[in-house]
């Protein structure tokens, strides 16, 4: 992140320097000017974030200066530095357009610092505002590049990546969660890209990672900071420099590693293992989990305060089981990336194979559905793609899986008015058959693999059904 720009403009010239000399110790870029014509060619020229400006002045006073300002850029935060006395001045100048005021002369510049970073936070805030309405409202991405690996058509997925455009801009943390294999990683990637930050992205899963190894992963150590420290090692933050740093599995970070990513991202400072003085750095963190933050700090696992600091731009990725009119898309990608991995000519599908997909849950979600396809197509010879490896590895959950863990919880029964009764098992079974084909999507080779069956034991029950309603 630059460093902030600010605009100081008052005729006292020892006043002046005073102010400037402290602020660009503390790493702020100041610029200065004599009379509000000077500053106005000085705010053309330069854009500075944050304008101060003094009341009495020749040439051009600042009453004219913020009315002036005000109308060309109403966004950029004005202060007034003004005597003590001059309340009606003050107000004058707030109804023009000021944002606030110090009065002078100013003793604790620490109060400085903190009317700037307010300001300064307040019109980040405005401006993502400002860019999110502009943004959520357009209807497309600007960015599409930056989501071209994410392929999807769910307009729940499309409204998040909007979203995600829009506060990519802000240097604020980002909270991504979702069940996984949702694309976690692939999402942090793309706030990365339209962020056009120019340092790297870099990812790393903290989980199973205790303290030391996290500060030592992250921070970096100095020699000598334990005994196999014989080097001096930078850690992964300062790679990250410029950049964003992708932190997987958050939820899974031990107590006192929460403490310091706290600090990290309050502080914007990090002490390597050993050291003593801290490091600055500029790298915006996104972090993603799949477990529930909020029931692990009612809980007492997590840092409410690490939460609510990591919440301030959070989404969560549907399962694939809700987008399930992404799996055409997502087959033929996944159908086309392993034919050319595996040097083959990319093969069809039979449809029926979409309607077994549908009625899967994928609890392993998109990635799951990657693997199934990269091992159909490995064992892909001739002709059309065959479904056996993908009855393999989701077949027997299709048949049996729901069905043994939901017999214990219910009990099927015929309704007449107040009167129920147990059904008989032939129109049990007519119940079971059309459900089964309204998941298959009226597929009878899926239906029959919900129902354990064979298709040919299937279809002579659905003809024996027909026939026998002919007849009544």
């Amino acid at each position: 992140m630059s460093p902030i720009k600010l605009l100081i403009i008052d005729d006292e010239l020892d006043f002046r320097e005073s102010i400037a000399l402290y602020l660009q110790d503390a790493g702020f870029v100041v610029l200065e000017a004599s009379n509000g014509r000077e500053g106005l060619d000085l705010f053309d020229h330069d854009r500075p974030d944050i304008v101060f400006t003094d009341l009495h002045m020749p040439v051009m006073d600042g009453f004219e200066f913020i009315a002036e300002l005000a109308g060309k850029s109403p966004a950029t935060p004005i202060i007034v530095i003004s005597g003590i006395g001059h309340v009606k001045e003050v107000t004058r100048a707030m109804r023009l357009g000021a944002r606030d005021y110090l009065v002078k002369p100013i003793l604790d510049m620490d109060d400085l610092k903190l009317v700037i970073m307010k300001a300064f936070r307040e019109n980040s805030l405005i401006k993502e505002i400002d860019s999110l309405k502009d943004k959520l409202l357009s209807g497309y991405l600007r960015h599409q590049e930056a989501f071209s690996s994410i392929k999807t058509q769910n307009q729940d997925m499309i409204a998040l990546m909007k979203y995600l455009e829009a506060i990519a801009i802000t240097s604020e943390p980002v909270l991504i969660t979702g069940e996984t294999g949702t694309g976690k990683e692939l999402l942090a990637e793309a706030v990365h890209k339209v962020s056009e930050r120019k340092g790297d992205f870099i990812a790393v899963n903290i989980s199973g990672l205790d303290d030391q190894m996290f500060s030592d992963t992250l921070f970096g150590h100095v020699k000598g900071a334990f005994s196999s420290a014989e080097h001096h090692r930078e850690g992964l933050l300062a790679q990250a420099a410029g950049g964003s740093i992708f932190l997987d599995e958050i939820g899974d970070l031990h107590e006192t590693s929460q403490v310091k990513l706290l600090r990290l991202l309050q502080e914007r400072k990090y002490y390597q293992l050993g050291a003593d003085i801290p490091k600055k750095t500029d790298a915006r963190i996104i972090a993603a989990t799949n477990r529930d933050l909020r029931q692990m700090v009612n809980s007492g696992t997590f840092r409410a305060d690490l939460y609510y600091r990591l919440f301030t731009h959070q989404i969560t990725i549907p399962p694939l089981r809700d987008r399930k009119g992404d799996i055409p898309l997502l087959l033929d990608c996944f159908i086309h990336e392993a034919a050319n991995t595996l040097g083959k000519k990319p093969p069809t599908y039979p449809p029926e194979l979409l309607s077994y997909l549908d009625a899967y849950g994928f609890p392993g979600n998109v990635r799951e559905l990657m693997a199934m396809v990269f091992d159909a197509v490995a064992r892909h010879t001739h002709g059309v793609l065959a479904i056996d490896s993908f009855r393999k590895a989701i077949g027997f959950e299709i048949s049996t899986k729901t069905a043994i863990n939901d017999t214990a919880k219910c009990t099927i029964m015929l309704h007449n008015g107040d009167e129920q009764r147990m059904p008989t098992l032939d129109e049990a079974e007519t119940v079971l058959i059309g459900q089964a084909m309204d998941l298959a999507n009226g597929n009878q080779g899926v239906a029959a693999t919900l129902l354990g069956i064979s298709r040919n034991a299937l279809n002579k029950k659905i003809n024996r059904r027909k026939a026998r309603s002919h007849l009544i």
